[in-house]
Protein backbone atom coordinates (compact mmCIF):
# COMPACT_ATOMS: atom_id res chain seq x y z
CA UNK A 1 0.00 0.00 0.00
CA UNK A 2 1.23 3.75 -0.96
CA UNK A 3 1.76 5.50 2.07
CA UNK A 4 0.52 8.59 2.93
CA UNK A 5 1.66 11.23 4.95
CA UNK A 6 -0.85 14.08 6.98
CA UNK A 7 1.55 17.40 7.01
CA UNK A 8 0.46 21.11 7.79
CA UNK A 9 2.21 24.03 6.78
CA UNK A 10 2.35 28.08 8.06
CA UNK A 11 1.33 30.46 5.56
CA UNK A 12 2.50 33.90 5.32
CA UNK A 13 -1.08 35.44 5.96
CA UNK A 14 -1.51 33.53 9.05
CA UNK A 15 -3.42 30.66 8.14
CA UNK A 16 -2.39 26.71 8.44
CA UNK A 17 -3.17 24.30 5.95
CA UNK A 18 -3.36 20.68 6.50
CA UNK A 19 -2.42 18.18 3.57
CA UNK A 20 -1.91 14.58 2.39
CA UNK A 21 1.09 14.09 0.55
CA UNK A 22 1.68 10.67 -1.17
CA UNK A 23 4.78 9.18 -1.91
CA UNK A 24 4.88 8.57 -5.79
CA UNK A 25 6.97 9.24 -9.08
CA UNK A 26 8.18 11.98 -10.83
CA UNK A 27 4.64 13.17 -11.79
CA UNK A 28 2.82 15.40 -9.61
CA UNK A 29 -0.49 16.50 -8.96
CA UNK A 30 -2.73 18.76 -6.51
CA UNK A 31 -6.21 17.34 -5.13
CA UNK A 32 -8.62 20.44 -4.41
CA UNK A 33 -11.90 19.20 -2.68
CA UNK A 34 -15.49 21.26 -2.74
CA UNK A 35 -17.69 22.07 -0.44
CA UNK A 36 -18.60 19.61 2.76
CA UNK A 37 -15.64 17.76 2.21
CA UNK A 38 -11.84 17.80 2.60
CA UNK A 39 -8.81 16.05 1.62
CA UNK A 40 -10.12 13.04 3.51
CA UNK A 41 -12.58 12.50 0.49
CA UNK A 42 -9.80 11.88 -1.85
CA UNK A 43 -8.60 8.96 0.29
CA UNK A 44 -9.78 6.19 -2.38
CA UNK A 45 -8.04 8.10 -5.54
CA UNK A 46 -4.93 8.83 -2.87
CA UNK A 47 -4.87 4.56 -2.36
CA UNK A 48 -5.21 3.48 -5.86
CA UNK A 49 -4.44 6.14 -8.83
CA UNK A 50 -1.21 4.89 -9.93
CA UNK A 51 1.95 5.09 -8.13
CA UNK A 52 3.71 6.78 -10.69
CA UNK A 53 1.99 10.06 -9.76
CA UNK A 54 3.20 11.87 -6.62
CA UNK A 55 -0.32 13.23 -5.05
CA UNK A 56 -0.87 15.90 -2.40
CA UNK A 57 -4.69 16.50 -1.47
CA UNK A 58 -4.98 20.14 0.63
CA UNK A 59 -7.28 20.84 3.33
CA UNK A 60 -8.90 24.34 1.86
CA UNK A 61 -9.05 27.21 4.73
CA UNK A 62 -11.96 26.35 7.03
CA UNK A 63 -12.41 22.67 6.15
CA UNK A 64 -10.76 19.58 7.65
CA UNK A 65 -8.03 20.37 9.46
CA UNK A 66 -6.84 23.42 8.29
CA UNK A 67 -7.69 27.32 10.53
CA UNK A 68 -10.20 29.57 9.78
CA UNK A 69 -8.59 33.10 11.19
CA UNK A 70 -9.97 34.78 8.67
CA UNK A 71 -13.24 34.69 6.74
CA UNK A 72 -13.22 33.45 2.94
CA UNK A 73 -15.46 35.96 0.70
CA UNK A 74 -14.23 34.70 -2.66
CA UNK A 75 -13.32 31.70 -4.87
CA UNK A 76 -10.41 34.41 -4.72
CA UNK A 77 -9.80 33.81 -1.27
CA UNK A 78 -9.05 30.18 -1.53
CA UNK A 79 -6.92 30.03 -4.62
CA UNK A 80 -4.24 32.87 -3.16
CA UNK A 81 -3.94 30.15 -0.16
CA UNK A 82 -3.17 27.57 -2.51
CA UNK A 83 -0.88 30.11 -4.29
CA UNK A 84 0.64 30.41 -1.05
CA UNK A 85 0.42 26.51 -0.03
CA UNK A 86 2.19 25.88 -3.11
CA UNK A 87 4.91 28.44 -2.78
CA UNK A 88 5.80 27.05 0.96
CA UNK A 89 6.21 23.49 0.27
CA UNK A 90 8.06 24.87 -3.41
CA UNK A 91 5.87 22.76 -5.58
CA UNK A 92 5.33 23.84 -9.52
CA UNK A 93 5.05 22.04 -12.69
CA UNK A 94 1.88 20.11 -11.73
CA UNK A 95 -1.53 18.93 -12.48
CA UNK A 96 -4.46 20.81 -10.49
CA UNK A 97 -7.29 18.51 -10.49
CA UNK A 98 -10.45 20.04 -8.71
CA UNK A 99 -13.76 18.69 -7.64
CA UNK A 100 -16.82 20.73 -7.43
CA UNK A 101 -16.22 24.12 -5.93
CA UNK A 102 -12.80 22.87 -6.30
CA UNK A 103 -12.63 23.06 -9.74
CA UNK A 104 -13.44 26.83 -9.59
CA UNK A 105 -10.71 27.35 -7.47
CA UNK A 106 -8.59 26.05 -9.76
CA UNK A 107 -9.64 27.60 -12.52
CA UNK A 108 -8.84 30.86 -10.37
CA UNK A 109 -5.34 29.53 -9.67
CA UNK A 110 -4.66 28.93 -13.09
CA UNK A 111 -6.10 32.18 -14.42
CA UNK A 112 -4.23 34.31 -11.60
CA UNK A 113 -0.47 31.91 -11.77
CA UNK A 114 -0.22 30.81 -14.94
CA UNK A 115 3.54 29.37 -14.29
CA UNK A 116 2.61 26.38 -11.86
CA UNK A 117 0.12 23.96 -13.65
CA UNK A 118 0.86 22.32 -16.83
CA UNK A 119 -2.96 20.71 -17.00
CA UNK A 120 -5.94 20.97 -15.23
CA UNK A 121 -8.31 18.38 -14.90
CA UNK A 122 -11.71 19.97 -13.77
CA UNK A 123 -14.51 16.87 -11.93
CA UNK A 124 -18.50 17.75 -11.41
CA UNK A 125 -17.16 21.42 -12.03
CA UNK A 126 -19.59 24.42 -10.90
CA UNK A 127 -19.52 26.56 -13.84
CA UNK A 128 -17.04 29.10 -14.68
CA UNK A 129 -19.87 31.69 -14.46
CA UNK A 130 -20.34 30.21 -10.71
CA UNK A 131 -23.40 28.56 -8.74
CA UNK A 132 -26.19 30.38 -8.45
CA UNK A 133 -27.56 29.94 -4.63
CA UNK A 134 -31.57 30.28 -4.34
CA UNK A 135 -32.96 30.29 -0.67
CA UNK A 136 -35.75 31.73 1.87
CA UNK A 137 -35.18 33.53 4.76
CA UNK A 138 -38.55 32.03 6.28
CA UNK A 139 -40.20 29.06 5.28
CA UNK A 140 -43.33 30.46 3.46
CA UNK A 141 -40.94 32.74 1.31
CA UNK A 142 -40.76 32.35 -2.51
CA UNK A 143 -37.45 30.88 -3.39
CA UNK A 144 -35.16 33.69 -4.61
CA UNK A 145 -31.43 33.64 -5.61
CA UNK A 146 -29.57 35.26 -2.69
CA UNK A 147 -27.08 38.67 -3.28
CA UNK A 148 -25.71 38.89 0.40
CA UNK A 149 -23.48 36.34 2.27
CA UNK A 150 -25.84 37.88 5.29
CA UNK A 151 -28.90 36.10 3.88
CA UNK A 152 -27.47 33.31 2.43
CA UNK A 153 -26.32 32.61 6.46
CA UNK A 154 -29.88 33.06 7.85
CA UNK A 155 -31.32 30.95 4.28
CA UNK A 156 -33.39 28.07 6.03
CA UNK A 157 -33.25 25.64 2.91
CA UNK A 158 -29.82 24.86 2.62
CA UNK A 159 -27.22 26.77 4.86
CA UNK A 160 -29.00 26.59 8.77
CA UNK A 161 -30.35 23.01 8.53
CA UNK A 162 -26.53 21.77 7.72
CA UNK A 163 -25.19 23.92 10.11
CA UNK A 164 -27.37 22.41 12.43
CA UNK A 165 -26.60 18.89 11.08
CA UNK A 166 -23.08 19.62 11.53
CA UNK A 167 -23.03 21.21 15.13
CA UNK A 168 -25.38 18.49 16.69
CA UNK A 169 -23.71 15.66 14.69
CA UNK A 170 -27.23 14.25 13.02
CA UNK A 171 -25.69 11.68 10.82
CA UNK A 172 -29.05 10.88 9.92
CA UNK A 173 -29.95 14.21 7.95
CA UNK A 174 -26.32 14.65 6.69
CA UNK A 175 -26.71 10.95 4.45
CA UNK A 176 -29.89 11.88 3.85
CA UNK A 177 -29.17 14.77 2.23
CA UNK A 178 -25.93 12.92 0.40
CA UNK A 179 -27.83 10.13 -0.90
CA UNK A 180 -30.57 12.07 -2.16
CA UNK A 181 -28.14 14.52 -4.38
CA UNK A 182 -24.66 12.63 -4.47
CA UNK A 183 -25.03 8.74 -3.86
CA UNK A 184 -27.93 8.47 -5.72
CA UNK A 185 -26.51 5.02 -6.79
CA UNK A 186 -24.00 3.83 -5.22
CA UNK A 187 -22.72 5.05 -1.72
CA UNK A 188 -19.18 4.30 0.30
CA UNK A 189 -18.61 1.20 2.39
CA UNK A 190 -20.31 1.98 5.82
CA UNK A 191 -17.02 2.75 7.87
CA UNK A 192 -15.62 4.83 5.23
CA UNK A 193 -19.45 6.73 5.06
CA UNK A 194 -19.03 7.38 8.68
CA UNK A 195 -15.71 8.88 8.52
CA UNK A 196 -16.64 10.99 6.07
CA UNK A 197 -19.82 12.47 7.60
CA UNK A 198 -17.61 13.79 10.70
CA UNK A 199 -15.31 14.66 8.23
CA UNK A 200 -17.96 17.05 7.02
CA UNK A 201 -18.68 18.55 10.51
CA UNK A 202 -15.30 20.26 10.18
CA UNK A 203 -16.56 22.73 7.77
CA UNK A 204 -16.51 26.35 9.33
CA UNK A 205 -17.66 28.46 6.50
CA UNK A 206 -20.77 27.12 4.85
CA UNK A 207 -22.71 30.10 4.43
CA UNK A 208 -19.43 31.43 3.06
CA UNK A 209 -18.63 28.87 0.41
CA UNK A 210 -22.20 29.01 -0.93
CA UNK A 211 -21.78 33.02 -1.38
CA UNK A 212 -18.23 32.59 -3.02
CA UNK A 213 -19.78 30.64 -5.63
CA UNK A 214 -23.23 32.56 -6.04
CA UNK A 215 -20.45 35.49 -6.73
CA UNK A 216 -17.75 33.90 -8.91
CA UNK A 217 -17.52 34.57 -12.23
CA UNK A 218 -14.64 34.46 -14.79
CA UNK A 219 -16.66 34.29 -17.74
CA UNK A 220 -17.64 37.23 -20.31
CA UNK A 221 -21.44 37.19 -19.20
CA UNK A 222 -23.72 38.37 -16.65
CA UNK A 223 -24.60 35.31 -14.45
CA UNK A 224 -27.40 36.88 -13.22
CA UNK A 225 -26.37 38.39 -10.14
CA UNK A 226 -22.38 39.91 -11.01
CA UNK A 227 -20.79 40.67 -14.78
CA UNK A 228 -17.81 38.29 -15.79
CA UNK A 229 -14.17 39.35 -15.39
CA UNK A 230 -13.34 37.51 -18.11
CA UNK A 231 -10.66 35.74 -16.36
CA UNK A 232 -11.12 32.43 -18.30
CA UNK A 233 -9.04 34.06 -21.12
CA UNK A 234 -5.89 33.77 -18.85
CA UNK A 235 -6.48 29.84 -18.61
CA UNK A 236 -3.64 28.46 -21.21
CA UNK A 237 -2.97 24.94 -20.43
CA UNK A 238 -5.30 21.63 -21.83
CA UNK A 239 -8.39 21.34 -19.50
CA UNK A 240 -10.21 18.10 -19.20
CA UNK A 241 -14.00 18.49 -18.13
CA UNK A 242 -15.44 15.58 -16.65
CA UNK A 243 -19.23 15.06 -15.59
CA UNK A 244 -21.42 12.06 -14.48
CA UNK A 245 -24.29 11.62 -16.87
CA UNK A 246 -26.55 11.67 -13.55
CA UNK A 247 -25.06 14.35 -11.77
CA UNK A 248 -27.55 16.12 -9.92
CA UNK A 249 -25.52 18.75 -8.53
CA UNK A 250 -23.63 20.21 -11.61
CA UNK A 251 -26.51 20.37 -14.48
CA UNK A 252 -25.60 19.64 -18.07
CA UNK A 253 -26.46 23.51 -18.66
CA UNK A 254 -23.15 24.37 -16.25
CA UNK A 255 -20.67 22.21 -18.16
CA UNK A 256 -21.83 23.92 -21.62
CA UNK A 257 -20.77 26.98 -20.22
CA UNK A 258 -17.72 25.65 -18.41
CA UNK A 259 -16.59 24.05 -22.35
CA UNK A 260 -18.45 27.34 -24.31
CA UNK A 261 -16.31 29.45 -22.01
CA UNK A 262 -12.99 27.49 -22.15
CA UNK A 263 -13.51 26.86 -25.52
CA UNK A 264 -10.83 25.04 -27.73
CA UNK A 265 -8.58 24.46 -24.64
CA UNK A 266 -10.75 22.10 -22.91
CA UNK A 267 -12.23 18.29 -23.95
CA UNK A 268 -14.87 16.57 -22.33
CA UNK A 269 -15.72 13.26 -21.08
CA UNK A 270 -19.05 12.45 -19.61
CA UNK A 271 -18.37 9.58 -17.28
CA UNK A 272 -20.89 6.95 -17.60
CA UNK A 273 -23.60 6.23 -14.98
CA UNK A 274 -21.84 8.51 -12.32
CA UNK A 275 -23.20 11.34 -10.11
CA UNK A 276 -21.84 13.80 -8.13
CA UNK A 277 -19.11 11.79 -6.91
CA UNK A 278 -17.24 9.27 -9.29
CA UNK A 279 -15.27 8.62 -6.67
CA UNK A 280 -17.46 6.44 -5.39
CA UNK A 281 -19.45 5.38 -8.22
CA UNK A 282 -16.79 4.84 -10.57
CA UNK A 283 -13.28 4.72 -9.54
CA UNK A 284 -11.68 2.72 -12.66
CA UNK A 285 -13.61 4.60 -14.80
CA UNK A 286 -12.59 8.45 -13.26
CA UNK A 287 -8.94 7.51 -13.00
CA UNK A 288 -8.67 6.15 -16.02
CA UNK A 289 -10.04 9.12 -17.76
CA UNK A 290 -7.70 11.08 -15.41
CA UNK A 291 -4.77 9.37 -16.15
CA UNK A 292 -4.89 9.66 -19.93
CA UNK A 293 -5.54 13.36 -19.86
CA UNK A 294 -1.88 13.10 -17.50
CA UNK A 295 0.34 11.25 -19.93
Amino acid sequence: MVKVTMKEVLLPNGETLAYREREGGETKVLLIHGNMTSSKHWDLVLDQMDAKYKLYAVDLRGFGASTYNQLIMSIKDFSDDVKLFVDEIGLKDFALVGWSTGGAVSMQFVADYPSYCNKLILIASESTRGYPFDGKIKEHDELRRFALHEEIKQDVIRTIPVQIAYDTNNTELLKLIWNSVIYTHKQPTPELYDEYVQDMRTQRNLAEVHHSNNTFNISHHHNGLVEGNGKVDDIHVPVLVLRGDRDLVITAEMTQELLEDLGEKAAFIELKNCGHSPLVDDLPQLLHAMTSFLE
